[in-house]
């Protein structure tokens, strides 16, 4: 993943220090590391963070988005969108990336439990119906798109016995996000988050809660905590977006999933949509005229 990032020393100094700090080797695990290795929550969450804060580093050094840009992470991604807007260092957003995953890893490990994917269906009545069968509805995520998450045998339950009007495909994860099963790791990070002393907002910076602007970093630091037993309402989070007047989008990587969400929920809204798989794709974001700019 992060082999195209790597453009220079500057690049791979950053990862060192982000490898330091969360005492993983991350330049090992996002060059080299076989696919096994890398699907353990406690490893993929901070590479996820780690890789998004590259290229957005790349991104700020070639193209220079405005410093009003609104940003917004989905679930972990938050902690990236925190560091971009100024609220985490760099260095913390990793850290607790990694200490959130080894925290939810050792949940997952106490009780079988799993998610699932509920497409089509309408959102109130999906959630109505997850929570007739006891599950929780962890990510609504727009598009028609409901991720479940609870104990694994409700959700073998579902699977099995889709809502009408409605299919429903098990998700290959540890176990339930967001979800009070997670309550041992949003203890752990509340007392690692005590040690931070989080900025202020230096862009707009939404929230997976509503989809609302946070202006207090201190704020934005506490539902980073809570938001670990908490849904994330990606669908807020997109229609907030286009309530502040945005027009086009850039998703950072591992980019693909969150672009396919906008390009159907905020269809005829956005105008731009762009997932920034590698730095070839930068060029879309750089018109002729800014590239002329930027080689000046």
């Amino acid at each position: 993943m992060f082999t195209p990032w790597l453009d220079s020393e500057h690049a791979r100094g950053l990862v060192q220090q982000w490898s330091e700090r969360s005492g993983l080797d991350l330049l090992h695990l996002g060059t080299e590391a076989q696919a096994e290795e890398i699907q353990d929550t406690a490893i993929a969450q901070p590479l996820i963070v780690a890789l998004s804060l590259l290229a957005f580093d790349r991104l700020r050094r070639d193209v220079g988005p405005p410093e009003d840009t609104p940003v917004a992470g989905h679930s972990v991604g938050e902690l990236a969108a925190a560091a971009i807007a100024g609220v985490l260092s760099a260095e913390d957003a990793v850290a607790l990336a990694a200490m959130r995953g080894a925290e939810m890893a050792r949940a997952c490990a106490a009780e079988r439990t799993g998610m699932a994917a509920v497409m089509l269906g309408e959102p109130d009545r999906v959630v109505a119906w997850l929570a007739e069968h006891g599950l929780t509805a962890a990510n609504q995520n727009g598009a028609g798109q409901i991720v479940a998450s609870g104990a694994t045998e409700r959700i073998e339950r579902i699977v099995a016995e889709p809502l009408e009007g409605t299919k429903v495909r098990a998700l290959k994860v540890a176990g339930a996000f967001h979800t009070a099963y997670m309550a041992p790791a949003e203890e752990a990070m509340r007392a690692h988050a005590a040690d931070i002393t989080p900025g202020e907002p230096t862009r707009p910076l939404l929230s997976n809660a509503d989809g609302t602007v946070v202006t207090s970093g201190a704020e934005y630091l506490d539902r980073l905590v809570r938001q670990i037993t908490r849904p994330v309402r990606w669908d807020l989070t997109m229609h907030g977006l286009v309530s502040l007047g945005v027009t086009g989008t850039v998703e950072l990587p591992p980019a693909g999933t969150l672009t396919g969400l906008v390009k159907r929920e905020l269809k005829g809204k956005v105008d731009t949509i762009i997932a920034l798989k590698t730095p070839d794709n930068l060029a879309a974001l750089a018109g002729p005229d800014s590239t002329q700019e930027t080689a000046q």
